[in-house]
């Protein structure tokens, strides 16, 4: 859609009536359109829209139907439901950091000097730390209010309504209602009984469905598989825009393909520092992109998307590469732990992770939401998703050791 210019004087003339309300002339090649002011009181106007038109009637049809998101509630609301102080609940369902970040962020949030001052809307210092931290350089790199912002740039830049994106469930859930709001449509290809990709029917859907992009995660969340670069490059020569999320890379051990946007026009890689960094709470992610794409990303975003605070705490993270080491090697030793303890459980089936989380399936006739409701009495938030694919099914975030500890008794007294 254009802008109409209503100040050009060559082609507008503005003319008074006897009511002293103004008409407007506009004269355009070979032909006039006239738009003549109402003769009624605004007053009388007013009262009639109101009488015929609810507020529901300026919404856009297809955001009607939309069902909202179902985040993870904060600590302050699952303390008053469940009437435990924060710090009495072990809080495994969001996949959140349980160790912070590296004691420079506090540092560097409390001498904060200008947060009465607008952002750098470029994010110059963050991008050029995220340059020296990944190796790529910064002319590649775009930083968001978190990952999720960038999901839904991408779509609001890359998709028309009605477009189509390809989704592999169960996977993150964002990308489907990314794109329902977008009023995009949605293709599915299932992923396979060991969640990997059935790559096969990816290139019949793309062949037959025609869709613009597929959204891949890389540890997949909800189950932690990750995808080789065989699978990848499959997917890469498709005539599709690859969108390769690896919120959860840190904790796999294999590298990530941020450099890979230089040699791949149709690939773009988002990270985040909510993970890896444990600023959740601040809200800041960063994507790699194409340069052939990137400059578009840039013209729609807005612009001071990425807040001081969270600029400042995501730079001082960076200056402390051994903490966040030391983190992630803390946290992928007490996975493999945690999955050793939960495989001995007699009604759950752990699925392996390279990821700061592992998937059950809940087995022996035991009701997975039934067991995440009994957990949360005792103090011990797990996930459970509401839908087919995975009702039977519960994920558990790694925690610290006396997190694993807390949960291993609550599940002893299941038993």
């Amino acid at each position: 859609m254009g802008v109409i210019d209503l100040c050009n004087t060559s082609s507008l003339c503005m003319i008074r009536s006897n009511t002293c309300k103004p008409s407007f002339l506009i004269e355009g090649n070979q032909r006039k359109v006239v738009a003549m002011s109402s003769t009624l009181p605004v007053k009388q106007v007013s009262e009639e829209s109101k009488q015929n038109v609810s507020g529901d009637y300026f919404i856009r049809p297809h955001l009607r139907k939309l069902s909202p998101y179902q985040p993870i509630l904060p600590f302050e609301v699952l303390s008053t439901r469940l009437g435990r102080k924060p710090e009495d609940i072990i809080k495994l369902d969001a996949n959140e950091n349980p160790y912070g970040p590296p004691p420079e962020v506090f540092e560097a949030l409390g001498n904060m000097r200008f947060p009465y001052i607008y952002p750098d809307p470029e994010s110059r210092r963050l991008r050029a730390a995220l340059a020296e931290d990944s190796g790529l350089e910064a002319e590649y790199i775009l930083a968001g209010c978190g990952a999720d912002e960038l999901i839904d740039l991408i779509m609001r830049c890359v998709l028309e309504p009605g477009e189509k994106i390809l989704d592999c469930p169960p996977t993150f859930t964002m990308y489907e209602f990314d794109a329902n709001v977008n009023g995009a449509g949605v293709v599915k290809v299932p992923r396979n009984a060991d969640f990997s990709l059935n790559v096969e029917r990816i290139v019949e859907a793309v062949e037959l469905e025609k869709p613009k992009c597929i959204f891949l995660t890389s540890p997949n969340n909800p189950d932690g598989s990750i995808i080789s670069d065989d699978v990848l490059l499959k997917i890469l020569n498709l005539p599709i825009l690859v969108i390769l999320d690896e919120a959860y890379v840190e904790f796999s051990g294999l590298e990530s393909r941020m450099k890979w946007v230089k040699q791949h026009e149709n690939l773009i890689v988002l990270r985040t520092f909510s993970k890896r960094a444990g600023l959740a709470g601040l809200r800041v992610g960063y994507g790699a992109f194409p340069a052939s794409i990137i400059e578009y990303i840039w013209r729609a975003k807005q612009p001071y998307n990425v807040s001081v605070a969270a600029e400042v705490a995501a730079c001082a993270a960076l200056q402390n590469p051994t903490y966040l080491d030391n983190v992630k090697d803390a946290l992928v030793k007490e996975r493999e732990r945690l999955f050793k303890l939960l495989d001995k459980v007699p009604f759950l089936k752990p699925y392996p992770s390279y990821s700061n989380f592992i998937l059950c399936k809940v087995t022996s006739g035991l009701d997975a939401k039934k067991l995440k409701e009994d957990l949360a009495k005792m103090g011990v938030m797990i996930r459970h998703y509401n839908n087919k694919e995975l009702g039977s099914y519960v994920r558990v975030s790694v925690g610290k050791p006396e997190h694993t500890e807390a949960l291993m008794e609550c599940l002893e007294h299941i038993c």
